[in-house]
């Protein structure tokens, strides 16, 4: 890596410092039943994290840029034909919680379909030595945030299934498209960003699958 492109220690730091702020401070606001003032905050969240892991990571140019704005548009383009035709993942759509949308997509969904490609696959590249091993277990992280996320998006006005659940085949199509994000991942591999990458997965699975588990029972 170009000596432009490192990132030094104290800006890891930071960055895992303040993910941690931000994802805990919500989740335990929402616990103790302030959910109307942290809810709507979660735009916010989410783009903050987005900043943060650009960063650390680093996205400054190069293959991760490149890639990382290559994951974002991927991402809307497979959400537009979700909630336009119902192939992929079912019959859905957004609600107001995620900001502004284009075409019935919320940009900041683009943003997210980056990070977790990204992160996913730095993580599984520090974790696995074979290329399908990264592949797999990549998309397998990937699936199982959506699966902590998937109980908690209507109650968050994210999205909502026609029925109320998502069904068997949004997990399918999900690990699918995020097969297909990790080949391009390790066709192209930044390097370095493992340690952001796994501090922003298990900050949102912290998030995530407490209140998951607290929906569901």
């Amino acid at each position: 890596m170009s000596p432009d492109l490192k990132t030094s220690k104290n800006t890891i730091l930071i960055g895992v410092f303040l993910i941690w702020l931000f994802h805990l401070s919500g989740l335990l606001g929402i616990l103790l039943g302030y959910a109307d003032w942290f809810i709507p905050k979660t735009p916010l969240n989410l783009l903050l994290s987005g900043i943060l892991f650009v960063w650390a990571f680093p996205v400054r140019r190069g293959a991760p840029l490149y890639l990382f704005l290559a994951f974002a548009l991927a991402g809307m383009a497979v959400e537009w034909i979700g909630v336009h035709s119902g192939w992929l993942f079912g019959s859905y759509a957004y609600g107001e919680n995620l900001g502004f949308k284009w075409f019935g997509v919320p940009l900041l969904i683009g943003l997210n379909w980056a990070l977790l490609g990204m992160a996913s696959g730095a993580v599984s590249t520090r974790w696995v030595s074979g290329k399908t091993g990264r592949i797999l277990l990549g998309a397998l992280l990937m699936t199982l945030l959506d699966l902590a996320i998937e109980p908690m998006a209507p109650v968050f006005d994210f999205w909502r299934f026609e029925g109320g659940h998502a069904p068997l085949t949004n997990y399918i199509s999900w690990y699918a498209v995020a097969v297909l994000f990790q080949w391009g991942y390790q066709r192209w591999l930044p390097e370095g960003g493992a340690r952001i990458s796994l501090h922003l997965l298990a900050a949102q699975f912290v998030f995530f699958a407490p209140l998951a588990l607290r929906e569901l029972l």
